[in-house]
């Protein structure tokens, strides 16, 4: 019994290719659609961001100063919680990687894009020029021991803002002292008081007291624009909002913040008690229930008050204590623990870099939570 005719064979064999011319002309239409939205979105890209590019620095700028550059905020908020979580931007092409960078915005984003010489990354000296350096190295280390002036001698007053690692040592700051103060004297955008000084954990106190009446601050010109934020009044009814400080607010305070729901604000609170509190808005962003999308919207409306941090005294807090907080690895404790009972405690948090305890990423984000106290806290 024959399933087809020869009518409907003749019929399925004319239609076949026919079928088969549409489908290939059908893929070959969205394929060129999909193309010419995607090269829309690319362009659309580079003209938003082409007119207003200014120069940034991918290591050290925040936020706000990204966005101010001109970087888009999903590409700002991605370079952000890239360096929180360690990253070293050590040559240009690392911000092709950033989420959101695709090869057109790169391509306009280069130009603008600042790296330090001091994390720039270099290739590997032979073992014959590597030697000679070092010797030349040592030499010019000696002969300028010899030849530093003093500086403190003169005691005259001093913009904080301009003043060089060589005038620094003079205060007796090692030179590896002074270079920090001024990477992060940089990286702030300026000093602006004294507690902004001494935050700087490379300086200690007897540094700083010898220091302070000479000291001239520059003008907080962030404070001014936060401010400014601080003061923006509604489109309908004219009526000042503040911002939620980040470190008293309570959850529904949090929860009252456009992009902020229950969840984020209950993680925000479990996440201070944690931390001790947050010295930076960004922080939240090291939260995996923050969506970037989220923190864009919400980061106008918020500051950080890093007075009200709780501190830990390094040099008698338990193992159970220093296990809790979020910045202090395993291998940190155990090191911690071991060092302390052998040497009997620091000084500074520049002691335990030194001594291979803390690496410099995880001092620079556990200094602001660490106290250097003489005597065991009253409990």
């Amino acid at each position: 019994m024959k399933l087809f005719s020869n009518t409907e064979r003749r019929g399925v064999i004319f239609l076949a290719p026919l079928l088969a011319v549409v489908i290939l002309l059908a893929a070959v239409y969205e394929m060129r659609d999909r193309r010419v939205i995607d090269d829309a979105k690319q362009l659309a890209v580079v003209e938003r961001t082409s007119q207003e590019l200014k120069p940034f620095n991918p290591n050290v700028d925040s936020y706000e100063q990204l966005r101010d550059a001109g970087v888009p905020a999903e590409v700002a908020v991605g370079i952000v919680r890239w360096r929180r979580y360690g990253k070293v931007y050590r040559m240009v092409e690392d911000l092709a990687l950033v989420s959101g960078v695709n090869d057109s915005l790169y391509a306009e984003l280069k130009p603008f894009v600042v790296i330090d010489e001091s994390v720039v990354a270099k290739p590997k000296p032979d073992v014959k020029e590597e030697v000679r350096p070092s010797v030349r190295a040592r030499t010019n280390t000696a002969n300028s021991a010899k030849k530093k002036p003093s500086f403190a001698a003169r005691r005259e007053p001093f913009a904080i803002d301009t003043a060089s690692v060589e005038y620094l040592t003079g205060w007796g700051l090692s030179t590896k002292q002074a270079e920090v103060v001024v990477k992060y004297r940089d990286a702030s955008g300026g000093m602006f008081s004294e507690e902004h000084l001494r935050r700087c954990y490379v300086i200690d106190d007897a540094v700083a007291d010898s220091m302070v009446r000479y000291i001239i601050y520059s003008e907080r010109k962030s404070d001014e624009k936060r401010s400014a934020i601080a003061e923006h009044k509604t489109e309908s009814g004219g009526v000042e909002q503040p911002l939620v400080e980040i470190n008293s607010a309570d959850s529904a305070a949090l929860v009252a913040i456009d992009g902020i729901g229950p969840k984020s604000a209950s993680e925000i609170i479990k996440y201070r008690n944690l931390l001790g509190g947050y010295y930076s808005v960004e922080q939240i962003l090291e939260l995996k229930c923050i969506m970037e999308q989220n923190f864009v919207k919400f980061l106008p409306k918020i500051l950080c008050d890093s007075c009200k941090i709780s501190k830990i005294d390094i040099n008698f807090a338990g193992p159970k204590e220093l296990e809790r907080h979020p910045y202090v690895s395993a291998k940190a404790l155990r090191r911690i623990i071991k060092q302390r009972q052998l040497k009997g405690g620091w000084t500074r948090i520049e002691e335990m870099t030194e001594q291979n305890i803390l690496s410099d990423e995880e001092a620079k984000r556990l200094a602001p939570y660490l106290r250097f106290g003489s005597e065991p806290l009253s409990r």
